[in-house]
């Protein structure tokens, strides 16, 4: 026959209830404390502002936005309606703002629009299909536009750019 142990296992003695919940309130007060003095570092390391009454505030204008396109030199051009190289059957239709260094030059905006037609021609569809297409299409038009202007034109913005 086998000898069978039939006493109980020895209880493992663990940290008590009460020394677990001391333990956690401990921590939490030394967290606490750390992340007070933390902020009152930062607060300290942040330079003051003084508020005086000599400081001057911008009053808010009405302007309409042809006003404002004149001032940021932003100028919107008519929409471009093309086919593409490739697919034969596919049409493209964008609408362009052309953001100027200054004032803005309508003739130079004229000259990009037909140049930006003529680029749109000679662009296949999978070159421009998801995220990167658009940004590398984006990309390009910018680079045109800031060569043709001699670096008046610093940015482009694409309003519209549908495919049918």
């Amino acid at each position: 026959m086998a000898i069978v142990d039939d006493t109980a296992p020895e209880k493992k003695g663990g940290p008590s209830l009460l020394l677990q919940i001391a333990l956690l309130v401990g921590l939490s007060v030394v967290a606490i404390g750390i992340g007070w003095g933390s902020g009152l570092y930062l607060n300290s390391q942040q330079p003051s502002v003084e508020h005086t009454a000599d400081t001057d505030v911008a009053k808010a204008t009405e302007t309409n936005i042809a006003e404002a396109q004149e001032a940021m030199g932003v100028v919107y051009l008519e929409p471009i309606t093309t086919n593409l190289a490739g697919p034969t059957g596919t049409w493209a239709r964008l609408e362009l703002a052309l953001v100027f260094e200054g004032a803005p030059d309508v003739m130079m905006a004229q000259t990009i629009h037909q140049d930006t037609l003529s680029y749109l021609r000679t662009v296949k569809i999978h070159q421009i299909e998801g995220a990167s297409g658009f940004q590398h299409l984006r990309s390009d038009l910018e680079e045109r536009a800031s060569v043709r202007s001699g670096g008046a034109v610093k940015g482009i913005l694409i309003r519209t750019l549908l495919f049918e």
